[in-house]
């Protein structure tokens, strides 16, 4: 499975793609959205495995994340940098506090290791942030490279792409 890899098209379902496979990395996804509009961003963190990335590219079909410039590219250590900056009573970006609500759609598996220990899933986000008066709605197609451990899933690569990733966006402080 590689992230810098473009997204399968449409392809044969693999003989491995159960509804029961379905369901559960339907589940996982759904349970992501579920932290993130919560708050609970160390929950969230847990999600990801020790070389987990989420990457939010800055261009429409970008490819590569290491040698183009991305609105988001973090490992472990920068997202527990975020995450511990946004839970600061006064960090000045987030007053009044963000709320936000997410619908995730259309989840489907993309490409099932031989095994079904790898998956990756391609899901549609709206994402609705209010802060104060103000409100923001995103929309986006988010790909989520997962590895099976012991009995549950983690996130190896998260991919957000935003329909307009390539527009002027006032500080993005949330997580997709």
């Amino acid at each position: 499975m590689n992230p810098d890899a473009a997204p399968a098209e449409d392809r044969a379902p693999h003989v491995l793609d159960t509804p029961a496979l379905h369901h559960a990395v339907t589940q996982f996804v759904l349970r992501e959205a579920r932290l993130l509009d919560e708050g609970r961003l160390d929950a969230w963190l847990d999600l990801f495995a020790p070389d987990g990335l989420y990457w939010v590219p800055l261009a429409h079909g970008q490819t590569d994340m290491r040698t183009h410039a991305s609105l988001f590219h973090e490992d472990a250590l920068l997202r527990a940098l975020r995450v511990q900056r946004l839970a600061q009573a006064r960090v000045f970006s987030q007053q009044p506090p963000a709320h936000t609500v997410r619908v995730v759609g259309g989840v489907m598996l993309d490409r099932v290791a031989d095994d079904a220990s790898e998956v990756e899933a391609r899901s549609t986000l709206h994402l609705v942030e209010a802060r104060g008066d103000a409100q923001r709605v995103f929309g986006a197609v988010v790909h989520h490279w997962l590895r099976r451990v012991d009995r549950d899933w983690r996130i190896v690569v998260k991919r957000v792409d935003l329909v307009n990733c390539d527009a002027a966006h006032e500080g993005l402080e949330l997580f997709f």
